[in-house]
């Protein structure tokens, strides 16, 4: 084990402003320069812990850490004496005595998230839980950057649940002068009361909006981004059997892309073709979707460098 200083990404709350915006800044320098890492995670190892199912997040952080020079050691939910008993707490004071760092997606209670990262050697970070995505946002952020040449000031029109992807854009969005955060969700299906509050203290202070509204006819005039997720996300259900027909007007048809011609259109994958977005979207010249999952490494690899290699 080497003595870099760690530190934790359990949620945006928890960074400063100067550090989001570096890790942002440094996933836009990734981008636009993969190999510009000297391998700073030279002989550490990080541990990817999954609970539930992931194709983007998974990939990026192994792929990141592989390329900063870490190993990799993988765990599937079935994995861990976790199932037979032992605390969580136990679990993360044995790992941090053999990893530098721990990526941990548990689409379940954030308590386990600061329960693993209860001990002073190892980094944990959440690759998502069930109240937020951090690291997305910081991919979205660093993507918006690269596409729109800044976040300042950036109007973004969010449609659908107010699930853990929306309610990481909002805290990030909010902390960027200017800035401008829609969401427009279902009726019962709006960001947690906490993460909206959140985000509309952090808005004050830097001049942005965080605006949520339950009713389509009240759109704002312009906006530069329009963004979705997946109506039936990771790890969650619906109370309302009939919850499709609540969302379908929140749908991103091609009609609402030409209310608004020089957007762009972003999903954070995997998308329902023909349920949260039209397929004519999704596939449109219009839409940096999967530009936007690429980004996923190069935020991965700005989180792994800052929170395990301890720089900056």
């Amino acid at each position: 084990m080497n003595s870099k200083r760690r530190r934790h990404l359990l949620s945006l709350a928890d960074l400063a402003d100067d550090e989001l915006c570096h890790l942002v800044s440094r996933s836009c320098e990734y981008a636009a320069w993969p190999s510009a890492a000297a391998r700073p995670l030279a002989g550490c190892v990080v541990g990817s812990y999954f609970r539930v199912t992931s194709t983007r997040t998974r990939t990026a952080f192994s792929s990141a850490a592989i390329r900063l020079g870490a190993s990799v050691i993988t765990y599937g939910p079935g994995d861990l004496q976790l199932n037979t008993g032992e605390t969580i707490e136990d679990t993360g004071e044995v790992m941090s005595r053999m990893l530098d760092g721990l990526v941990v997606r548990t689409a379940g209670d954030p308590a386990e998230l600061r329960a693993l990262a209860a001990q002073p050697r190892m980094s944990v970070i959440n690759a998502m839980s069930a109240d937020e995505h951090p690291t997305q946002a910081i991919s979205d952020l660093a993507m918006i950057r690269q596409r729109l040449g800044q976040v300042e000031g950036v109007r973004c029109l969010y449609l659908g649940e107010g699930n853990n992807t929306a309610s990481a854009l909002a805290l990030a969005l909010a902390r960027f002068d200017g800035a401008e955060m829609h969401l427009r969700t279902p009726p019962g299906y709006g960001l947690a009361a906490d993460k909206l509050a959140q985000a509309a203290a952090a808005a004050r202070r830097h001049g942005a909006r965080v605006d949520e509204q339950h009713d389509l006819r009240a759109l704002p005039p312009q906006v530069d981004v329009v963004y979705t997720t997946r109506w039936e996300t990771t790890g969650t259900s619906k109370p309302d059997a009939r919850w499709r027909d609540v969302f379908a007007p929140f749908r991103v048809s091609r009609a609402l892309m030409e209310r608004y011609p020089k957007a762009v259109f972003m999903h954070d994958l995997p998308a329902h073709r023909g349920q949260e977005v039209d397929q004519d979207v999704l596939d449109g010249q219009a839409s940096i979707a999967f530009d936007q999952a690429e980004s996923k490494l190069y935020g991965a690899m700005a989180v792994l460098e800052w929170s395990v290699g301890g720089t900056r």
